[in-house]
């Protein structure tokens, strides 16, 4: 659990858009993930089962608060902590505001196959959906943020 943790962390961050409701999500999908522990198969991936485990779990905290949904974007610090240059702090903002600017769907897509670097089948599993659903999001999140950029999908201005 304590491996997986940054990567379920950044998930849920990701998921939620704000580190504050990351962090109760986290907290909430390892106390369920102790609690079910004796439900976990060795032998597939403990990362992609606590993945959709906060997935389902926010998706079930949503659906009870009745909250819309979250668009508030992580702090442009956190963001670009560790990054050498203002350029870069400054691109990593905006590339992250763009970013979490896509429809959920499109947004988890992003993170499990560009930034987790899964295979569209791995993400296909941790989010539950067929992996031509995975397919369609990216295909329309690189459309999105072509055009939010001025890019061609090609990669041309």
């Amino acid at each position: 659990l304590a491996a997986v943790y940054p990567r379920l962390w950044r998930y849920a961050v990701t998921l939620t858009g704000r580190r504050d409701l990351a962090d109760d999500l986290v907290q909430t999908t390892c106390a369920r993930a102790l609690e079910k522990a004796h439900l976990f198969d060795p032998d597939t991936h403990l990362d992609r089962w606590l993945f959709r485990m906060a997935q389902r779990i926010w998706l079930n905290d949503m659906r009870a608060a009745r909250l819309s949904a979250v668009s508030d974007a992580v702090d442009a610090e956190e963001a670009a902590a560790n990054l050498p240059s203002a350029e870069t702090n400054i691109l990593a903002r905006q590339v992250l505001d763009t970013v979490m600017g896509l429809p959920e769907g499109q947004r988890m897509a992003v993170l499990l196959v560009y930034v987790e670097g899964y295979k569209y089948s791995e993400a296909a599993e941790a989010l539950n959906v067929p992996i031509g659903t995975i397919m369609s999001r990216l295909a329309a999140a690189r459309r999105k943020l072509a055009e939010q950029t001025g890019e061609t999908p090609g990669g041309e201005r």
